[in-house]
């Protein structure tokens, strides 16, 4: 099978000037589809769903996701639905922009106004199907390494991380949802293992 899709390119590609633009095309809707499924198989439940598109992002308009925070709020639900969200992001760019989602600044600039509407956000993300990692990278500095993947600049996200955790911290007393153990996870994700006596250290 793989031969015949290999010959079948091929001949794609001579009958096709175009054939580049459009195989890059094909390749990313692949490689959204398995990011999708991967998330899925690694949480191994279903999980919040916020579409975000090109006029979304553009415009600074966060109505998704308060449109959802604002149901939840109604609902009660907003400790149960606790690393359920994920975003999936229709930005329009031509096909051969090699630039991740985090390196183009109308997105990184709608995540921060994001952030500085609902600092405590964290808590919704799905961690373990790399949204707390995305989200992280829309907030703070960091490049792409092929070999070693997504490389944070440390003074950055020390910074960023001492902020979530206080306001995690309180956010989660405010909401009678213990954060110790929660708030480590958190550390670790993100390459920090900081020990229980840190988090003893800060007043109430």
């Amino acid at each position: 099978m793989a031969y015949s899709l290999f010959f079948i390119l091929l001949k794609w590609e001579a009958l096709d000037e175009n054939f580049p633009v459009k195989l890059s095309k094909i390749l990313r809707i692949i490689s959204e589809l398995l990011y999708s499924y991967n998330k899925l198989i690694s949480t191994g439940r279903m999980t919040i769903k916020v579409a975000l598109n090109t006029e979304h992002l553009n415009n600074l308009n966060l109505y998704p996701v308060e449109n959802l925070i604002s149901q939840l709020l109604q609902e009660g639900k907003i400790a149960s639905s606790e690393q359920q969200l994920n975003f999936e992001i229709d930005y329009n760019r031509d096909a051969e922009d090699p630039r991740e989602l985090s390196e183009i600044p109308e997105v990184r600039l709608w995540f921060i106004r994001l952030d500085s509407r609902y600092p405590w956000l964290p808590f919704l993300l799905d961690w373990k199907g790399g949204e707390l990692a995305r989200y992280t990278a829309m907030l703070v500095p960091h490049q792409f390494h092929r070999t070693e993947g997504i490389q944070y600049n440390p003074e950055a996200l020390e910074i960023f991380l001492m902020h979530k955790i206080f306001v995690l911290r309180d956010w989660l007393h405010q909401q009678g949802i213990p954060s110790k153990s929660r708030l480590m996870s958190m550390s670790q994700i993100l390459g920090y293992d900081l020990e229980e006596e840190f988090f003893v250290s800060i007043p109430q």
